[in-house]
C-alpha cells in the first residue's frame, strides 16, 4: 500500500555512524513511536536525526503540548549497558540482520545480540512447547534437537522452562538461538541463569527490547513472532489449547512458514493444542526425519529481503486545518476497539493514501489510535 513502509520489501538504509545509530535508538524509544511509526518517520524524513527534529512539531500539530522525545541520557545508558553485557546492536539493513525477519509485517528495526550472530545465516528450525512439560515431552524435545543437530540445523526457541530449555541445552554444541522477551541481559526465568550464560558463549541470545527490560506479559507474543520469523519451520511439542506456543504457530502460518506438531493423548490437556493443529492441517511429527522432509521440500531461500534500496523521502502534503479536522473525524468515526486493516480504512474513506498516512501518524502520536502488528488499527477511547 502506498505510504506504508511496514512491509519488508524496501528496508531502510542502515545507520552509517555511531551518531546515526544513537539517533535511531532514540527515535524508536521515544513516546508513542512503535515499529510502524518508526518506519513511517524514516520514510518521511530520510534519517532518524531529521525525524527526531520533526517530532515535537508533529506532536504539537497533533494537539500534544508537552511531548518530549526520548532523553539522550536514557539511550546513553542503554548503550553503556550493552557494552557491559558484551552485547551487539544490529540495525535492520546491516549485513548481520537476519533476512528471514523481513517476512514479518513488523520486522524489528534493531536487535540486541549476545553470542554468535553467524548462526542466523544457517538453516533454523523452531521448537516450542509447554513450560510444564511431561517427561515424555521433554524426552521428545531432547531427541528432536539432537537429531536436527546431526543435520547441521540450528534450533530457535524462547528460553522458557520446560520444552524450550531442553531444546537449548541439547543444541548448545551444534547451535541454538534464544529469543528473549525482555532485555538480552535480563535473565528470566532465574532457574535458567546458567543456561542463559552458556547460550551467550556457545549460541546466540537476541531481543528487540531495550537492555535491562524486565519482561511483562505483553512482551511474550511479540517475542513469539520473532521465533516464527527466524525459522523455516515451527515444531510444537506439547501445547495446551490456549498457549504461547500456539501464538508462535499462528505467527508462522501468517508468514507462510510450515507448522508441525507432535501428537499426544486426547486426555492430556498439554497435548490439546498440538492435536488441534494437526486436525487443522499441521504436519504430524514422529521424529526429526519428518521435519527434514518438510525442509527439503522448501525453496532454498525463504523470505529474503530485497536489496536495500532506500524509500524516497515523501514530503507531508499541505493540509488546511479544516481538511485535517475532517480527516480526523472520518478516521475516528470508522475505527473502534476491534482492529481494522489500514488499507481497508483508506478504501472506506476514499482518500489518497498520501493524505491519510500523515493524519494517522498524528493520531498515533496523540494516543487516539493504536497500531497493531499486521497493519491493523484500533481506536483508543
Amino acid at each position: 500500500m502506498a505510504g506504508d513502509i511496514s512491509s519488508s520489501t524496501h528496508p531502510p538504509l542502515p545507520p552509517t555512524t555511531e551518531d546515526d545509530r544513537f539517533s535511531a535508538v532514540r527515535l524508536l524509544r521515544s513516546r508513542r513511536v512503535g515499529i510502524s511509526t518508526y518506519y513511517r518517520l524514516l520514510s518521511e524524513h530520510g534519517t532518524a536525526k531529521r525525524a527526531l527534529d520533526a517530532l515535537p512539531r508533529m506532536a504539537r500539530d497533533a494537539g500534544i503540548a508537552d511531548y518530549q522525545i526520548c532523553p539522550e541520557g536514557v539511550v546513553a545508558a542503554e548503550f553503556k549497558a550493552g557494552q557491559a553485557a558484551k552485547a551487539r546492536l544490529i540495525v535492520r539493513g546491516e549485513a548481520d540482520y537476519p533476512e528471514a525477519l523481513g517476512a514479518l509485517a513488523d520486522p524489528p528495526p534493531m536487535l540486541w545480540t549476545v553470542g554468535k550472530t553467524d548462526l542466523l545465516n544457517r538453516k533454523i528450525v523452531a521448537i516450542v512447547g509447554a513450560r510444564s512439560a511431561s517427561s515424555l515431552g521433554l524426552r521428545m524435545a531432547r531427541r528432536m534437537a539432537a537429531e536436527l543437530a546431526e543435520e547441521g540445523i540450528v534450533t530457535v526457541s524462547g528460553l522458557a522452562r520446560g520444552i524450550d530449555a531442553e531444546v537449548h541445552r541439547e543444541s548448545l554444541k551444534s547451535g541454538t538461538v534464544a529469543v528473549m522477551a525482555g532485555g538480552v541481559d535480563y535473565i528470566y526465568p532465574q532457574e535458567n541463569a546458567a543456561l542463559t550464560h552458556d547460550i551467550g558463549h556457545h549460541g546466540l541470545r537476541l531481543s528487540e527490547q531495550p537492555m535491562g527490560l524486565q519482561p511483562q506479559a505483553r512482551h511474550f507474543p511479540t517475542r513469539n513472532r520473532l521465533i516464527a520469523g527466524l525459522a523455516r519451520a515451527v515444531v510444537v511439542i506439547e501445547a495446551a489449547a490456549k498457549s504461547g506456543s500456539l501464538i508462535t504457530a499462528e505467527a508462522a502460518l501468517a508468514i507462510g512458514r510450515e507448522v508441525l506438531a507432535v501428537p499426544g493423548h486426547p486426555f492430556d490437556a498439554r497435548s490439546g493444542g498440538c492435536n488441534h493443529l494437526i486436525r487443522d492441517g499441521a504436519v504430524l511429527v514422529r521424529s526429526a526425519a519428518d521435519v527434514i522432509e518438510v525442509l527439503n521440500a522448501q525453496p532454498q531461500e525463504v523470505a529474503a529481503i530485497a536489496p536495500t534500496t532506500p524509500e524516497p523521502v515523501t514530503p507531508r502534503p499541505a493540509r488546511t486545518l479544516r481538511e485535517t479536522a475532517d480527516l480526523h473525524r472520518q478516521i475516528l468515526s470508522r475505527l473502534g476497539p476491534s482492529p481494522l486493516a489500514e488499507d481497508q480504512l483508506i478504501r472506506d474513506i476514499a482518500a489518497p493514501a498520501a493524505a491519510v498516512s500523515p493524519v494517522l501518524l498524528d493520531l498515533e502520536l496523540s494516543g487516539r489510535i493504536h497500531r497493531q502488528p499486521g497493519g491493523l488499527l484500533a481506536r483508543v477511547d
